[in-house]
């Protein structure tokens, strides 16, 4: 069976999409199926696989699960899904995407997308022209008040972007790293930059467009792991804003927050772990003094930022046949930023997007391994 002879109700049959799921650990439980069976009219999951066998039982039990495999291989084989989930630590990303787009099924990951920008472009010369497509998760720029900001940004209504603050200052105590796999290069890919901070860079990119050049600094401050805990940024846009971005896990007072200062207005969004309407701040300069006109600016809609939301336009995606938001070149912008935010701290260089290349280092690494953390 190839991707270029699968034919699945994501071509326009009726059916509902046949769904696998790889990693029954806790973002599986707390988000994609919880998420899958808020679109069950459109989905049902045929299958979830996980090396434990104990946990694949006990997930599969609680949320109705026929098929149970201790493989993507045999899951894939035995199931033949639409559309595979995959729910595993960063480490197993690639080989996981990999083989559901071989199988011929489109595939939806869990951030990180992959541990390398290298790893990135091989799983993207598996895909076909009208799918499978590989997408990943970003779900906070499927939101109604990003999507209305992206707008204004399109049409200039408020304004030149001027400034930028990109902050995700999160806790995760010292026993958050007592997992194996947590806190190391090898199999998490990079600090909090790549596992935390990526949702609102994500986001920060989506609204803003381009980056022409970032300027870094990386610090382990106080867990003890390889990677860093800290690191904060500036980066300078091609629309010519501003930017300030600081992530953090050794911040008690959690909090994700931007920021965008445009010509005619301030607009703001706080929240921790996702956002309504509700989260989000819209600030006129003095001089707009027409209070209809600021109203206007809001949306219309109230669409919380979530995975239900990003599933739903996946699923749409795949009935069309198209390529779906957060894949190809648009999934990859926000992997390459962290690439150069690791690579401007470790250098000590300001890097420009335009000096980037594929190969060296930083494209088959998100670090120089003769470069060690929290040294001085």
């Amino acid at each position: 069976m190839t991707a270029e002879t699968v034919t699945t109700p994501a071509s326009g049959t009726g059916e509902k999409v046949r769904v696998g799921l790889i990693g029954a650990g806790g973002i599986a439980g707390i988000a994609h199926l919880p998420t899958l069976k808020a679109h069950q009219d459109r989905v049902e999951v045929v299958g979830i696989a996980d090396l434990d066998a104990d946990r694949v039982t006990q997930v599969a039990d609680e949320w109705g699960i026929a098929g149970r495999y201790g493989s993507a291989e045999e899951l894939l084989e035995a199931q033949r899904p639409d559309l595979l989930v995959i729910c595993t630590p960063p480490v197993a990303h690639k080989d996981a995407v990999i083989a559901g787009l071989k199988a011929g099924a489109w595939v939806w990951c869990e951030k990180p997308p992959v541990l390398t920008l290298a790893e990135y472009d091989q799983v993207a010369s598996y895909e076909q022209e009208g799918g499978p497509y590989a997408s990943y998760v970003f779900q906070h720029r499927f939101g109604s008040g990003a999507k209305r900001l992206r707008e204004h940004v399109e049409a200039g209504t408020l304004g030149r972007p001027l400034v930028a603050l990109c902050n995700t200052l999160w806790f995760r105590p010292h026993s958050y790293y007592e997992v194996p796999w947590r806190g190391k290069w090898e199999t998490e890919g990079g600090g909090p930059a790549m596992g935390h901070g990526i949702h609102q860079i994500d986001l920060l990119l989506e609204i803003l467009g381009p980056w022409e050049e970032i300027t870094a600094r990386a610090e382990v401050l106080d867990r003890k792991i390889e990677t860093e805990d800290f690191s904060t940024a500036i980066v300078k846009f091609a629309n010519g804003a501003v930017a300030t971005v600081v992530t953090s896990v050794v911040s008690p007072r959690e909090v994700s927050y931007l920021r965008f200062d445009f010509q005619d207005a301030t607009v703001e969004v706080e929240h921790l772990y996702g956002y309504d309407n509700n989260s989000w701040r819209w600030t006129p300069a003095p001089h707009k003094e027409d209070i209809a006109e600021v109203e206007s600016w809001k949306p219309a809609d109230n669409v919380p930022s979530s995975h239900k939301q990003q599933l739903a336009e996946l699923l749409d995606s795949m009935a069309a046949g198209a390529r779906p938001r957060a894949s190809g070149e648009d999934g990859r912008r926000t992997l390459e930023f962290i690439a150069a935010l690791y690579q401007s701290a470790e250098t000590g260089q300001t890097i420009r997007r335009a000096e980037l290349t594929r190969e060296g280092t930083y494209y088959h690494g998100m670090h120089d391994n003769t470069y060690v953390y929290g040294k001085k």
